[in-house]
């Protein structure tokens, strides 16, 4: 009977065992990285494209309001200037050289009337209105001969010299040309008045605004150069049919005409900073995981802003709780996890 006894006893902590090697307590498997959460801004950023051109007020257009003919161009486009430096060489046409040969004539014969008519007077052999007449027509032939020296009709041959420092944008002729008088010939851009020009959306048109930082970068994924809005249009451009917006840039960084991108931060967004990898989208609403006792707890959040590294959001986050980073993907709800090094 003893025998009996001792045989169940021992069949009794044979099952206990058994029973505690079905039942072990679950080992982490998924190693996640962490970090500590923090609130802030960040800005919300409308991409824009365009090119380098000279401002509205900073380039000048040349021209000759004489016929002529172009002798000699000795810059192109892109070249830069320095104030005074020859350009190009204009010949006045013969016709417009001898129009003002004879204003010289004119107004060389008109005076030596009017002195005739004084003499004249003088002895009482002509009259005051003979006089007053002859006086008209030295001012009429003075005005003539003004009108044409402003113009430049006496100068046969002349230098077109840039007005300022700058760079050639546009030249408009070539070498011999024969443009008609005031066609423009060439234009100077202020070395510091090039800016970018970009068009936007006339739906989204409204959320910029002069004053509004930007990020300047050409085409090919050069590092971006800061700029500021200094320009928006209230009409579409009939070329692109966008709204065109103006941004400035350090002088010398883009040559005119160059293809540009320009990203401009049109607001800033508060709320929670969250790295981008750490929010999960996938199966679900937005969400991302703390660390509660070695566990992933998830968080549903709503994303307020979506960049490249940074995400803003907002929801019912303990800032007292790790953010769980690399392997967010990995876990879900409750799950336990070994953690690395906090970033």
């Amino acid at each position: 009977m003893r025998k009996v006894a001792a045989f169940s006893g021992l069949l009794l902590l044979a099952g206990c065992g058994s029973s505690a090697q079905q039942d072990p307590t679950p080992t982490p498997k998924t190693l996640v990285t962490t970090a500590l959460l923090r609130r802030g801004s960040q800005p919300e950023w409308v991409t824009a494209y365009g090119s380098a051109m000279p401002a509205v007020n900073g380039a000048q257009t040349l021209s000759i309001n004489q016929p002529g003919q172009v002798t000699s161009l000795l810059v192109v486009a892109g070249t830069a200037v320095r104030a005074g430096q020859t350009l190009a060489v204009f010949t006045t046409a013969p016709t417009a050289v001898s129009a003002y040969e004879q204003a010289v004539t004119a107004l060389t014969t008109a005076q030596k009337q009017r002195s005739t008519t004084a003499q004249l007077l003088s002895q009482q052999l002509a009259t005051k209105d003979q006089l007053a007449q002859s006086e008209k027509a030295v001012l009429d032939a003075q005005a003539a001969l003004a009108a044409l020296k402003r113009e430049g009709a006496g100068v046969a041959v002349r230098s077109i010299v840039a007005p300022f420092d700058g760079v050639i944008t546009n030249i408009a002729v070539a070498q011999g040309d024969r443009p008609q008088p005031g066609a423009p010939l060439i234009t100077v851009a202020h070395a510091g008045d090039i800016i970018a020009t970009v068009g936007i959306d006339a739906a989204i048109a409204g959320q910029v605004h002069v004053g509004q930082r930007a990020r300047v970068a050409r085409l090919n994924g050069s590092p971006p150069i800061v700029g500021k809005v200094i320009m928006t249009n209230a009409i579409l451009n009939p070329r692109t049919r966008q709204i065109d917006i103006g941004v400035a840039f350090p002088a010398g960084a883009f040559m005119p005409n160059e293809a540009l991108k320009a990203d401009i931060a049109v607001r800033e967004v508060q709320g929670w900073l969250v790295p981008h990898k750490a929010i999960v989208t996938a199966g679900g609403p937005p969400r991302l995981f703390q660390l509660v006792g070695g566990k992933a707890k998830a968080v549903a959040v709503k994303l307020l802003l979506t960049g490249d590294e940074t995400d803003v959001v907002d929801g019912p986050i303990d800032p007292n709780r790790l953010l769980i980073l690399d392997g967010a993907y990995q876990v879900n709800d409750g799950d336990a996890v070994r953690t690395g090094r906090p970033s």
